[in-house]
């Protein structure tokens, strides 16, 4: 059985997406299709939960995300060296 995830953006991740140059908004979108067959399989672990529970690497852009149910809410989309501060 194949588990259908919805997408959810928070937001502050909505806005943050829509701040990033066309280029890096269609390869976020891109990639973030694909996970969606297999969310966890790509899906990196946080140590520290306080920003979310997980992260998708996309380049040179990080994804943070929590998964509620059958709902992937992301909370966070930023370039690696903005995401963690």
């Amino acid at each position: 059985m194949i588990r259908t995830f919805e997408i959810v953006y928070t937001k502050s991740a909505a806005n943050a997406i829509k701040k990033l140059d066309a280029v890096a908004r269609k390869k976020l979108r891109l990639k973030i299709e694909r996970y969606l067959k297999n969310p966890l399989g790509y899906a990196t672990k946080l140590i520290n939960p306080a920003l979310g529970n997980y992260r998708w690497r996309v380049g040179n852009y990080r994804i943070i995300f929590d998964i509620d149910g059958n709902k992937i809410v992301v909370l966070k989309a930023a370039h690696r060296k903005d995401i963690y501060k």
